[in-house]
């Protein structure tokens, strides 16, 4: 196993674990998610795999096979908030045929490793309340609410 930065060969295998993503979110809230789209178009994936303010970051198998993937965002913040840099997670997910095997573990992991190296003081991420299993799996992790986002649909 190894995880290392995203390439463009890994375009293929990115653009089918965020339509899992984009299925699940359809799942817990069609009124917000289509069941099938792009988050990204190829050109936009090129651009974000040379972005070292966006890195994305894959989980490879013995075999060269993509089995995970990891979007984040270094975000710094400034006054009126204390100065500080964040890790932001904002897309993590575990291909559907790979799931139990703690795949996603080792990549929140990592996660955690690299904000440290790279002088964050905290790391982040957006959870829907819908996915439950996401929950489930962030508290497990260590992570708390930081703030709640609320809605009222008209």
């Amino acid at each position: 196993m190894t995880i290392r930065r995203a390439e463009n060969r890994d375009i293929p295998s990115l653009q089918d674990l965020l339509q899992q993503v984009l299925f699940v979110h359809h799942q817990a809230r069609p009124d917000l998610f289509e069941a099938q789209g792009n988050k990204y178009t190829q050109a936009q994936l090129e651009g974000l795999l040379h972005n070292d303010q966006r890195p994305v970051f894959v989980y490879e198998d013995e075999n060269g096979q993509v089995l995970g993937h990891m979007f984040t965002i270094i975000e710094e913040t400034h006054a009126p908030q204390v100065p500080h840099k964040t890790l932001f997670i904002d897309d993590l997910c575990v291909s559907e045929a790979a799931r139990g095997q703690k795949i996603g573990e080792q990549l929140y992991q990592f996660a955690l490793n690299y904000a440290k190296e790279s002088g964050c003081y905290n790391l982040t991420l957006n959870v829907w309340n819908d996915n439950e299993g996401a929950l489930r799996f962030y508290q497990r992790q260590g992570l708390k609410p930081q703030e709640t986002r609320m809605e009222h649909i008209l």
